[in-house]
């Protein structure tokens, strides 16, 4: 979780709030030691005010004690003693106040700070908005901390004619309204001596101490709605001097001699400071809803991104780079070692190097983000980018888990084919090798010939389905890796008819000038060989199958055709699927696998193949090729521009 140093926590509670508190605080201490009659004395105004000003030190920023205490003093200076609000900034009194207002302070402030670093030590902080002061010097953070223990987020661009120290600290004293800002209300509390002037030039006839107080307040006002709240702090102190010099009788002195000028003055700076506290807040809670408002957005991109498909670390931290430019890493740490999971974007040399902890042994490393990234931001990133490793990972796993669970299929069917369809030649030729073996009965020649061809048809039941067999496991486990190069159909098709029963019959009709496809010959070999055979096994008599081979754009087309019983439209997608025997077409031998091998040859070598019916019944499976972008006969064409014809190619004997 990344969050703030801890001298970014160590501040207390804000000027804004602490300020118009205190000083509340102190003239209602006022307003009690008038109001008591004597009563309470000056000793019990002192000890009063020093309550104030030494718990405001305690609690409040460091800025806040020196303001507080000079307010106390004047409390203890002007309430003490009757007359009461009577300003008399010398004798044993003032002296006494200034020293234990002093006091006050500093034992509060170090009371404070001491308090709160001691307990940020056991305390877990939470940060909904982080300080824009944080982290001050991101470089030196990291030097001071070991690189897989920082954690902070980037500091923003220095600005531009200033140099970075002060760049910083303008924008920390600015809190929310920016350094041009700041400067602008600096300006216009240099500009309240000329109003001074104006007001003295009007002279008292036309204005009284009320109307100099209300224009003074509207100039306060005026600063704190440019400036912010510290120059406001600023202005409402200059203008207080200035109205008790220039305006509260005895003038050019610092005695008020009426106590309700002394009164007016307090109230007057009261109302400025939180009139200033207001302002200042209500800027930076502008900035921080802009900001939320900046990552919401940031992060309902990065939901889209995330539900759009690109549900990886790598886009998350493409996301992330995109937006904020720079370099982000995702870390994962094996053993003893952090090992790079994701990455993206790019860092030059010596970049600020920034860590945060997604969860334990896993962290995001960003450095050199062209665009400030907030420790919210951050961390929504970091844990989007876990989320999105953890689904990736499971995606793989529920993937081998679908592999496992298909072999194990393959493995139950290729037990269940075993038992059955491998007994049944095995038994044949058992029974005719015990058969021939027999010496108490003498064969004839007709009856040795009968059992040597079971025994033959045996083997070659055994031969294909073993054949298929192995086929079917090098596609499964992917170790099948075609040789591709041009081939001729009519070199491939006769060998593929050779060693099939009824061969001999099937016709092939190949055009002259066909091209020749981009296949593997000895694969495409064993394509046509279960094509054939399947198609010799559901053809009647007298009705042979057949091979016609034709150009179709880019491609080659071969369909075998067969005048068999055919498949329904709704079994035709099942055909080319392992372990599948359709009963519109069982002849009760095979175990379902020469189409599937079929298939799987094809999708290796770049082909296609489907099933379709055949004008006046039966099945025709339709095969696809890429053509090779030569002719088959360009050698041996006729001369005087004959047109090409289509061959009857005969099997090889």
């Amino acid at each position: 979780m990344a969050t703030p140093p801890a001298r970014a926590r160590r501040r207390g509670i804000a000027a804004p709030l602490a300020l118009p508190a205190g000083f509340t605080a102190l003239l209602a201490v006022g307003a009690i030691a008038a109001g008591s009659g004597g009563e309470v004395d000056a000793t019990w105004v002192l000890i009063l005010a020093a309550g104030v000003v030494l718990a405001g030190s305690a609690v409040g920023e460091p800025a806040v004690a020196p303001l507080l205490g000079a307010i106390g003093w004047l409390t203890v200076v002007g309430f003490s003693r009757p007359p009461y609000a009577q300003l008399h900034p010398t004798g044993l009194l003032a002296v006494r106040g200034a020293i234990v207002m002093g006091a006050c302070v500093l034992a509060g402030a170090a009371a404070g700070g001491m308090v709160r670093r001691i307990a940020a030590r056991f305390t877990l902080w939470i940060v909904d908005v982080p300080d824009e002061r944080w982290p001050p010097d991101v470089q030196q953070d990291a030097a001071d901390a070991r690189p897989e223990e920082t954690a902070a987020v980037p500091p923003p661009p220095p600005r531009a004619g200033l140099p970075r120290r002060w760049a910083l600290g303008l924008s920390g004293l600015s809190s929310g309204i920016g350094w041009r800002r700041l400067l602008a209300g600096v300006i216009l509390v240099a500009g309240l001596p000329l109003l001074t002037a104006a007001l003295v030039a009007a002279g008292p006839r036309h204005l009284g101490l009320a109307d100099d107080l209300l224009i003074y307040l509207v100039a306060v006002v005026a600063v704190a709605v440019v400036g912010g709240f510290w120059p406001a702090v600023l202005a409402a102190v200059t203008s207080s001097l200035l109205l008790n010099w220039y305006f509260t009788k005895p003038l050019h002195t610092l005695t008020i001699a009426d106590p309700q000028n002394l009164l007016a003055l307090l109230l007057f700076v009261t109302v400025a400071v939180t009139v200033s506290s207001v302002v200042h807040l209500a800027a930076h809670r502008a900035q921080q809803a802009a900001r939320s408002s900046e990552e919401a957005a940031e992060l309902l991109a990065l939901a889209q991104t995330v539900l759009g498909g690109a549900d990886t670390p790598a886009a998350v931290l493409e996301h992330l780079t995109a937006t904020r430019g720079g370099r982000a890493e995702l870390v994962e740490q094996v053993g003893q070692h952090w090992v790079r999971v994701a990455v993206s974007g790019t860092a030059p040399p010596g970049a600020a190097t920034v860590r945060v902890e997604a969860r334990p042994g896993l962290k995001l490393v960003i450095s050199a983000q062209s665009r400030q990234v907030t420790a919210r931001l951050l961390d929504g990133f970091a844990a989007q980018a876990a989320a999105a490793l953890d689904r990736d990972r499971l995606r793989t796993q529920a993937a081998q888990a679908e592999a496992l669970a298909e072999g194990n299929r393959m493995r139950t069917a290729l037990l269940a084919a075993v038992s059955h369809d491998l007994r049944t030649p095995l038994a044949s030729i058992k029974a005719s090798v015990s058969t021939l073996r027999q010496t108490d009965v003498q064969w004839t020649a007709a009856d040795e010939a009968a059992l040597l061809a079971a025994i033959e048809q045996g083997a070659d039941r055994l031969d294909a389905l073993i054949g298929n067999l192995l086929d079917m496991s090098r596609l499964s486990t992917g170790s099948l890796e075609p040789f591709l190069r041009p081939t001729a159909i009519d070199e491939v098709a006769p060998v593929a008819l050779r060693g099939l029963d009824g061969g001999a019959a099937v016709q092939l009709v190949v055009p002259d000038r066909l091209p020749l496809v981009r296949t593997d010959p000895g694969l495409l070999e064993r394509v046509l060989a279960n094509l054939f055979a399947n198609a010799l096994a559901y053809s009647p008599a007298g009705r042979p199958p057949a091979l016609h081979a034709r150009q179709a754009g880019g491609s080659v087309v071969l369909e075998i055709t067969d005048h068999g019983p055919g498949v329904p439209d709704q079994l035709k997608p099942r055909m080319f699927e392992p372990f599948e025997r359709l009963q519109a077409r069982n002849t009760g031998t095979g175990v379902g696998l020469g189409l599937a091998v079929v298939k799987g040859f094809l999708d290796t070598m770049g082909g296609e193949v489907a099933a379709a019916d055949t004008p006046g019944g039966g099945l025709t499976i339709r095969v696809t090729l890429p053509a090779a972008g030569r002719t088959a006969g360009a050698d041996c064409a006729s001369p005087g521009g004959r047109p090409p014809r289509s061959r009857r190619l005969a099997a090889d004997p």
